[in-house]
């Protein structure tokens, strides 16, 4: 409802109907989903097992000689089910529906726009070749001034060849770079050679060798990393890597993906350990915990991120520390309950 009103001009400015207000919104939903779903499984486990200690149901089960971790089995399954869900939809299909949301953004309302002309960019498609492109013009699908540095597979460090592009267009039908005013020189030991095209395609100068960059590649380079699949996003660090760029950011953000459905399942274990408790509590209480016990674990999540941000920390150890944390106090919680 904020984010509409905040909008409600620029709808209004761009003559936005109703039904694609509508469909904006909706795009939403998946992202939103993601941050409440380890909040309903914290309420839905404190509601489930208060509804048990209530009735005196943990009571019977424990002069059964069920022990804790018996009952405790099933709902963590269940968990386990969640999590791995909530991985794929984290994944993949909510970087799918910001992908969708962005790009309405991008053409109806003015937002978030990726220039028709990109410069400066670096790819890595073999271990041992390196493309660098001093611009590219995603609407001509045209290359101005690139180079391609090529490594001896043995060393990685001793160049074996460059070749400067003056420009390049992608030919649809052939699938292939069509390179203008081409200059190649092979280093050996002691000599270099030197040849020049005036017009080639880049599959004739690697052969078998052939280059992996389509325009499709370099537009998802643009694309902003809640854009991106999980397999997309792995592909994004590892180019940047390769380049020499820093990604302490983006690493974090990648291994928070999967962390952060495991929250489900340490919400889980945490709501049980606190329910499990023979004092009875109301539902508004159960409520006030939950909204408490998520405002804790989001602000640390974030706290954290920004160590891990400036490469204060290990990106693995920030996108899990909360999890440790959390897992840690549950399992506490337990070991004190299982005593009492």
């Amino acid at each position: 409802m904020v984010d509409l009103f905040e909008n409600l001009d620029r709808f209004i400015d761009k003559n936005i109907s109703f039904p694609q207000v509508l469909y904006y919104y909706s795009l939403c939903v998946p992202d939103i989903l993601k941050l409440i779903l380890p909040v309903g499984m914290l309420l839905a486990s404190l509601f489930t097992i208060s509804r048990f200690v209530n009735y005196s149901e943990l009571t019977a089960m424990r002069s059964a000689g069920i022990s804790i971790y018996r009952y405790l089995f099933p709902i963590m399954i269940f968990g386990l089910f969640v999590t791995f869900s909530a991985i794929y939809f984290n994944g993949w299909i909510v970087p799918k529906s910001n992908r969708l949301k962005f790009d309405f953004e991008r053409k109806q309302l003015g937002r978030n726009k990726i220039s028709d002309v990109t410069q400066n960019l670096f790819f890595q498609d073999r271990i041992n070749r390196i493309i660098v492109i001093n611009s590219y013009n995603n609407l001509t699908f045209t290359i101005d001034k690139a180079t391609m540095l090529v490594f001896r597979t043995d060393t990685l460090q001793i160049l074996s060849k460059r070749i400067d592009i003056d420009n390049m267009r992608w030919d649809s039908e052939l699938k292939d770079w069509k390179a203008q005013r081409v200059i190649l020189r092979s280093f050996d030991i002691e000599t270099e050679k030197m040849q020049f095209y005036d017009s080639i395609y880049l599959s004739s100068l690697f052969n078998e060798d052939k280059v992996s960059l389509e325009p499709d590649k370099i537009y998802k380079k643009q694309l902003r990393p809640e854009e991106m699949v999980l397999s997309e996003f792995s592909e994004f660090i590892t180019n940047f890597e390769n380049a020499g760029q820093k990604v302490s950011k983006e690493k974090v953000d990648y291994y928070s993906i999967i962390s952060f459905p495991f929250s489900n399942l340490i919400t889980i274990l945490f709501g049980v350990s606190i329910a499990s408790n023979k004092r009875k509590a109301g539902a508004a209480l159960h409520f006030g915990i939950s909204i408490i016990v998520s405002f804790i674990y989001l602000g640390f999540v974030k706290i954290s991120q920004v160590f891990g941000y400036n490469g204060d920390i290990n990106p693995i150890i920030t996108a899990w520390m909360a999890n440790i944390l959390f897992f840690s106090v549950s399992l506490l919680n337990f070991y004190r309950l299982n005593r009492n």
